[in-house]
Formats: C-alpha cells, sequence, structure tokens
C-alpha cells in the first residue's frame, strides 16, 4: 500500500470549500433536489463518497455504480453499512493521503458493469478526487459537505483538469530515513 498523493495544509484549507454544487438542507430536502437533479442531468454514473450520503441515497432508491464508505461518520465508528452492490473492494487508504491501492480499486469499479462498494480503513474523504478523474463524462459524484448538505459534481473535462492540478500540488515524494 503505497501512498502516491499526501494532503498538505494549505490544500487541506482550499478542500474544507465545496468543489461542486452545494445543496443545502436536511437529509430529505437533499435528496429530493439531487433526484430532481438526477433525473434532468441523466447522468450516465452516480457516485457517493461517504457514509451518511451513501445511505441516504439507499433510503431513497437512488441507484449507484460506487459507494466510497470507512464506517465512520465525522470521524466517530459507526456500525458498518452494505448497500445494494455486486461487489465490495476493501482498501487500505489513510488519513490525509491517496495510496495506489484505493486509486486501483476506484479505477475497476468504474470500468466495470457492476455496481460496487468500496470500503476504506482509515479515510475516504480525499478519494472523492481520484473518483472524479476516473468517472465518465456527465457522471454526478456526490458528498456530504458536514452540517450544510450535499455536494453535487457534474464531471466535466474542466472539472476532471481542476481535480488533476489539485492532485499534482499533492504529489510527494517522501524522502527514505
Amino acid at each position: 500500500m503505497a501512498a502516491v498523493y499526501f494532503l498538505t495544509p494549505e490544500l487541506r484549507t482550499k478542500l474544507k470549500k465545496p468543489i461542486g454544487m452545494l445543496i443545502r438542507g436536511s437529509f430529505a430536502e437533499t435528496m429530493a433536489k439531487f433526484k430532481d437533479f438526477v433525473k434532468k442531468e441523466e447522468a450516465p454514473c452516480v457516485i457517493s463518497v461517504g457514509d451518511t450520503v451513501s445511505k441516504n441515497l439507499f433510503e431513497n432508491q437512488m441507484r449507484f455504480q460506487l459507494s466510497v464508505i470507512d464506517n465512520k461518520r465525522m470521524r466517530r465508528k459507526i456500525q458498518p453499512r452494505w448497500f445494494a452492490a455486486e461487489k465490495t473492494i476493501y482498501v487500505k487508504n489513510p488519513q490525509g493521503t491517496i495510496t495506489e491501492e484505493a486509486i486501483s480499486a476506484i479505477e475497476e469499479a468504474l470500468t466495470g458493469s457492476q455496481r460496487v462498494q468500496i470500503v476504506v480503513e482509515g479515510e475516504e474523504d480525499l478519494l472523492t478526487l481520484i473518483a472524479i478523474l476516473y468517472a465518465p463524462e456527465n457522471s454526478l459524484v456526490v458528498y456530504g459537505q458536514p452540517f450544510e448538505g450535499i455536494v453535487v459534481v457534474k464531471v466535466t473535462p474542466k472539472k476532471k483538469a481542476e481535480v488533476a492540478g489539485i492532485l499534482e500540488l499533492m504529489k510527494t515524494v517522501r524522502k527514505a530515513k
């Protein structure tokens, strides 16, 4: 499990801001708005990153191709949840990093036809970037924005380029001690 990307303090601050459209409201309000948005956009693929947003999509009969969870809510352990996936992949991805293992799992999940759930040992937040990078164009990546609502990212060439730029800033070579 080699880490490829590392979160810098500067990027930590930048990434607290939504990188897509913020839909504010309660769980019920955000899910109703998101359902309407999905219908309007006719997205080829919906990807959820985060336990709460994945649970809410599942409970609202929203189909997603990929769900990425870590069995935590606000960094606290929660009861493991399993969604209607045909395949489950387990990966390690320590906090503040993106590992090769996690990248490969997302790439595999998005090139196949099965509905996949990736269960992360560590933290899944930064994997939103990888999901955007590998998702088919016009897909929707959705993640939670704590205490505000959900963020919906429509995958476009421009958004992929923005994410690639963020990842380039995260690329670090760690020196051996």
